[in-house]
């Protein structure tokens, strides 16, 4: 399990964003949104570098 900080996020929408975003790298993640919070936990075969940079270049970029 990876857990990222996303101070950009603010929404329903940006929670749907990044999972979308996640999702595009690895269609079997599960992808967990506290949005009260700004914590995204991601269970993924990616590994965490390859999901800070699609999460910064989806403009959610990880604290």
């Amino acid at each position: 399990m990876i857990e990222f900080t996303i101070n950009d996020m603010s929404c329903g929408h940006c929670a749907s964003m990044i999972t979308k975003t996640v999702r595009a790298l690895d269609d079997q993640a599960k992808v967990d949104v506290d949005l009260a919070n700004k914590k995204v936990q991601i269970e993924s075969s990616q590994d965490r570098a390859t999901l800070v940079d699609a999460l910064t270049e989806a403009g959610y970029p990880p604290a």
